[in-house]
């Protein structure tokens, strides 16, 4: 089992990456602020314009450290990779499946399954803390139907018809969400999913934290040896972590969606937490981002018991565990995929 170890996160404006000895630095004006032991890191993602020098991008390759670059509200810019690593025997086979129509199929529905379920879980859980204040009526319709169209999937004949009721049930499902922030109500709404720029608070933190979790799964699908380009749900397009994007969509709704309706209704984050920059794309403060990463460390650490493995893991092991058992099934070593349900 893969040990938990950090993410470091760099928010420094100006910050460069350097190496010294087994060490990684974060210099500004050659002045180093910070230094962290390589074996201590799992991954480094970068916030904003910051540089890395070439011994330091080396030395993440080389001790399986991802790094990853990031614009200042969370868009992906790149990711530096080194050697292909893991069972070729093992990425061929995923390929294979890539170009199979069916095993797409199968694999498609248990993620779309898995992440409608774990919707519906978060809209059952509302139901039962917040009832007092919430529009039963419309959650128990929509709790509802969203069983409904699990069981409809069951019989897409195509990813086409998948990636139909998928949509349909994120629409409904976030036709919710407005309901779920309990506190600074006038503060904070939701209508609609919207991106590419997000243009309301809510949307930002979303965006922000769904990039958060795409980098865990990339990371954990090159541990286990899968190419995270090559996806199932998710067409190939140069650049894009399609087989990542396929992992994450069973797990937003249990460790994205749950974090920013605590940040929210905790308060932990508030109206200035926020600014809106002349494009109207509203991004996170400086403080802001400290205090989701801090507090998306900190969720990490919880334990819960895994669903399929029946053991105590901490919740940020999910998207290795998850990666690990479709590298399982791909060897052939368990009949099925077994998507996180959370429970």
């Amino acid at each position: 089992m893969r040990r938990l170890l950090n993410t470091l996160y760099v928010t420094i404006p100006e910050a460069y990456l350097t190496k010294d000895g087994e060490n990684i630095l974060i210099k500004v004006q050659d002045e180093t602020k910070f230094r962290m032991p390589i074996h201590n890191l799992e991954g480094i993602v970068c916030f904003g314009y910051i540089g890395a020098s070439p011994a330091a991008m080396h030395f993440c390759c080389e001790k399986g450290v991802g790094l990853s670059f990031l614009t200042d509200y969370g868009k992906f810019l790149a990711r530096v990779s080194g050697e292909v690593s893991g069972n070729v025997l093992l990425r061929r086979k995923q390929y294979r499946w890539a170009d199979n129509d069916s095993e797409r199929l199968r694999l498609a529905k248990r993620f779309i399954s898995a992440k409608i379920s774990n919707s519906r879980r978060v809209l059952q859980r509302a139901k039962n803390d917040h009832g007092d204040v919430l529009d039963l009526e419309k959650f128990e319709k929509v709790i509802s139907y969203l069983k409904d169209t699990i069981l409809r999937l069951d019989n897409a004949i195509s990813l086409d018809v998948v990636r139909g009721i998928e949509g349909e049930a994120a629409h409904l499902y976030f036709s919710c969400f407005d309901e779920l922030i309990i506190n600074q109500k006038d503060s904070f709404s939701f209508t609609e999913r919207n991106r590419r720029p997000p243009t309301d608070k809510v949307n930002a933190l979303l965006s922000f934290i769904y990039t958060l979790l795409t980098h865990e799964c990339t990371s954990a699908l090159e541990t286990v040896g899968i190419d995270p380009q090559v996806g199932f749900l998710h067409c190939d397009r140069p650049g894009r972590k399609s087989l990542a994007l396929d992992l994450v969509e069973e797990l937003r709704p249990y460790l994205a969606d749950r974090l920013v309706l605590s940040l929210i209704n905790r308060k932990q984050l508030t109206q200035t937490s926020f600014y809106q920059k002349e494009s109207s794309a509203i991004l996170l403060t400086d403080e802001a981002r400290k205090e989701v990463l801090s507090s998306w460390q900190t969720r990490k650490k919880e334990e819960i018991e895994h669903p399929f493995l029946k053991e105590k893991i901490p919740i940020g092991l999910i998207p290795y565990v998850q990666a690990m058992l479709l590298a399982r099934n791909i060897r052939g070593d368990i009949e099925d995929y077994p998507p996180f349900f959370w429970k």
